[in-house]
């Protein structure tokens, strides 16, 4: 009998144990595109290290409506964009703009029970490539989310309720021509602004007022937009804005847009998409058909100098995704070829490609094939969320991909290049994975669940 009770006090200190343990395990949101620091790093502990084949629980499955803005996660709740067709039929096809008529939506849900908390609405007429819905992710600042859609209505709201405190058209306000596939930019909020690139003469870039709406500054001209999200970075011994519009990638003083330097960076189509990627002193920018720069950013002042640009079968072009850094290496998918690679940060040298995250069965050259890549940083691994709608995890490094499983979550509901695809980003927050397609949002548990102890 002692030897029993014993065993029993053991067995109730392990299981007191592991329950602290779990009270510990850090927990994040996701207010924003590409997470916390928006720079693609998810720090939560407790998740899974491997997905079984038989993959992971789905907490929820909620309808939605269509659109490429992927979701935010804050204090329990999700805020994510749609697009609900009134009249039109959406056509994707790269050149052609579409017209529909519909509103667009903007939606916050509990996050344990994918429930409807609030619903904003309003009439939006799309006339754009790729019309599917909008492209930006909110963005939750305290109580105040930002929304941009595809046409370039901005917003913020109220997170309590969906109230709108103040509103701006891009198209009437600044006279600013929606892109051929639609405001995509995400905006920043820096120093009680929100910094959204408007396009045109003088407002390449403009400064919003979080709390008024009011124009703090403009900065630059460009033809339109583009697509890529504006960073904030210190380098220098200043805060640098680095915005990539497309003609060229340029730093601003983030007080009052004064350009601190700029080089020269066209993509085809204007296609400036994936944010600029810092590690260390070296500033990364790409874009599809040989559109590459590698800066190293001076030490003392606000300055930068040109290491490399990308060339024929060299560097890597991505075209919707962002690429990430890795040790040594910078990871993305590939526009012309399609499929995942590593290149060497060094000199642009490709060290390996595969297709596994992006289409498993797919053997020869895709037209921009696309994963979404975050890193987990505890662990070292990344999450990769693929076009045909698999999420997968693995380790990435300059000697190739080695898989830890992959499921599939919802399928792809939006066609591009004869495929059918789905582009949006995930988010991660409370150990889970909320990810969305044109017809539905799905919650996937992906924490690290302990069998219980033998009595």
């Amino acid at each position: 009998m002692h030897l029993i009770a014993i065993r029993r006090w053991a067995t109730t200190l392990a299981a007191i144990a592991f329950v602290l343990a779990a009270d510990t395990t850090r927990a994040d949101d996701w207010p924003q595109w590409m997470g916390p620091t928006r720079d693609g790093t998810y720090r939560e502990t407790g998740i899974v290290d491997r997905i079984p084949d038989a993959g992971l629980p789905v907490k929820w499955r909620v309808p939605l409506a269509g659109g490429y803005s992927g979701p935010a996660v804050v204090n329990g709740r999700v805020y994510v964009m749609d697009y609900v067709v009134k009249s039109g039929d959406v056509v994707n096809e790269p050149q052609q703009k579409v017209n529909l008529e519909g509103q667009e939506r903007v939606l916050c849900l509990d996050a344990k029970t994918g429930k409807t908390i609030w619903t904003y609405e309003y009439p939006c007429k799309y006339n754009i490539s790729y019309p599917g819905g909008p492209r930006c992710t909110p963005t939750v600042v305290g109580d105040k989310l930002i929304t941009l859609g595809a046409q370039g209505d901005l917003r913020v709201l109220s997170t309590k309720d969906g109230s709108v405190i103040w509103k701006k058209s891009f198209a009437s306000d600044f006279n600013a021509s929606a892109p051929l596939w639609g405001f995509a930019g995400h905006p920043l909020v820096v120093d009680d602004m929100v910094v959204a690139l408007v396009g045109g003469e003088g407002q390449a870039v403009v400064a919003f007022d979080l709390a008024t709406g009011d124009v703090k500054w403009k900065a630059l001209s460009s033809s339109d937009a583009g697509y890529c999200p504006p960073i904030i970075i210190d380098a220098g011994g200043a805060r640098q804005l680095i915005v990539w519009h497309p003609e060229a990638v340029a730093s601003l003083n983030p007080k009052d847009g004064a350009v601190y330097w700029t080089f020269p960076l066209k993509p085809d189509f204007g296609m400036s998409i994936g944010r600029p990627q810092l590690q260390g002193d070296k500033l990364f920018i790409a874009g599809v058909m040989r559109t590459s720069l590698m800066l190293e950013l001076d030490s003392k002042k606000p300055a930068a100098r040109e290491l490399w640009r990308g060339e024929s079968a060299k560097s890597l072009y991505p075209g919707n995704v962002t690429n990430m850094w890795g040790d040594g290496v910078i990871l993305g998918c590939d526009h012309g070829d399609g499929c995942l690679m590593a290149i060497d940060a060094r000199d642009g040298k490709r060290l390996w490609e595969t297709f596994d995250p992006v289409r498993p069965d797919e053997k020869r050259r895709i037209r921009a094939g696309s994963a979404f890549l975050t890193y987990h940083q505890p662990s070292g691994a990344y999450l990769l969320f693929g076009e045909t709608g698999n999420l997968s995890l693995a380790e990435l490094d300059r000697n190739g991909y080695h898989a830890k499983g992959r499921m599939h979550v919802l399928e792809p509901t939006t066609t591009a290049f004869g495929r059918n695809v789905v582009w949006s980003y995930p988010a991660y927050a409370d150990r889970t994975a909320f990810i969305r397609n044109d017809k539905e949002l799905v919650a996937v548990d992906i924490a690290r669940h302990e069998t219980a102890l033998n009595q």
